[in-house]
């Protein structure tokens, strides 16, 4: 005998709203050093950003880079804060209302930061103990899956519902660095460099990570050249932050009809001496330079905002270190910020993970 199951909620949907929390790093709250070193504390004590063990890590950190890089960073943050406040806040903010305004009534569009403020934690409140959330959905800012971004936002939303009496649907966005909005975005930020200029090379920036996360993410371990990380997606290699990076690459090489061999894919902001993935951003900017290339246009791909690690970084410190070595043109392309494009890719992201 087979019995005829009605669900009201399978049937009709979920019912009520739904909450949709944005996330991207965290900033410092304002430029001064004690905010920053503030900052630099929680956020490299993360242990999924440095995973070393805690003893040795609380040191590192509280010991020896809390206390000498705040200063220097307070200066650097200085060069790329906004009238209104941090970079990533104020984009973030916008991005919050225009995705609001997109999505409407039956949404709740909140902004967190996984490091300082707005906190995810603040950010959840709002849709904690709500009886008509009937769903939340989590979009890390961070277009390539790495444990270190993705994964810790991912775990410190369930550390802070996993202490809910009720807990809703949540429905997590891995990865999107292949999204067609996301392609399309960048292209169209690199479109008006390129109508005006030809480059002789492009770099296709990527924030680094220290290679033994590759290698650990995996069980059995795992090898990025046996993978082909370089060179495709496959099944064995597609949660992989350096085979989503080069892919990323490759989508933009072809929207952008590029020449394969005039293009570099590289990794920025290595932290300490043990090995992180290579080539190293520095390195190609340099070799670059002393070949002979005269022109780069520069994309960081990694960012949907433009903060200290695209404007300073990628925009500033390699411009010097090109010009120095022999360059003469080195231009940033602008991240996916408040652009419409953005805001039309999150809502797509959003009815996505609905399905």
């Amino acid at each position: 005998m087979f019995f005829k199951f009605r669900s009201e909620s399978m049937n009709s949907g979920i019912l009520g709203k739904t909450g949709v929390l944005l996330v991207n790093l965290g900033t410092p709250d304002s430029t001064s050093v004690p905010d920053v070193r503030k900052y630099l504390r929680q956020f490299l004590m993360d242990r999924r950003v440095i995973d070393i063990p805690f003893l040795s890590r609380w040191f590192l950190v509280n010991c020896i880079i809390a206390p000498f890089r705040a200063p220097k960073s307070a200066a650097v943050y200085k060069k790329v804060w906004l009238a209104e406040g941090s970079p990533l806040k104020v984009y973030g903010l916008a991005v919050e209302k225009l995705l609001q305004e997109k999505l409407g009534g039956q949404y709740v569009v909140k902004l967190g930061m996984r490091y300082q403020n707005p906190s995810i934690e603040s950010a959840l409140s709002a849709f904690a103990g709500r009886a008509d959330i009937g769903r939340i959905i989590v979009i890390p800012f961070f277009p390539q899956y790495a444990s270190a971004t993705t994964g810790s936002v991912h775990e410190e939303v369930m550390r802070i519902v996993n202490q809910w009496q009720i807990i809703p649907d949540i429905r997590f966005v891995n990865s999107f660095y292949d999204h067609p909005g996301v392609i399309r975005g960048f292209a169209d930020s690199a479109q008006p460099f390129l109508t005006r200029d030809r480059y002789e090379h492009f770099v296709f920036s990527y924030h680094g990570l220290p290679e033994r996360q590759l290698t650990k993410a995996y069980v059995g371990g795992h090898d990025c050249e046996k993978a082909g990380c370089r060179k495709a997606i496959t099944a064995e290699n597609q949660h992989c932050y350096l085979a989503q990076s080069y892919a990323t690459t490759r989508a933009l090489v072809r929207e952008l009809n590029l020449k394969e061999e005039s293009v570099t894919t590289c990794f920025q902001s290595r932290l300490g001496k043990d090995p992180w993935i290579q080539p190293y951003t520095e390195d190609v900017v340099k070799a670059l330079a002393k070949n002979g290339v005269k022109s780069v246009l520069a994309f960081s791909p990694a960012f949907v905002a433009d903060c200290l690690e695209t404007t300073e970084e990628v925009g500033e410190e390699y411009k010097e270190l090109f010009l120095e070595n022999g360059g003469e043109r080195w231009d940033l392309v602008p991240s996916l910020n408040d652009k419409p494009i953005w805001i039309e890719t999150l809502a797509d992201l959003v009815r996505r993970s609905e399905t």
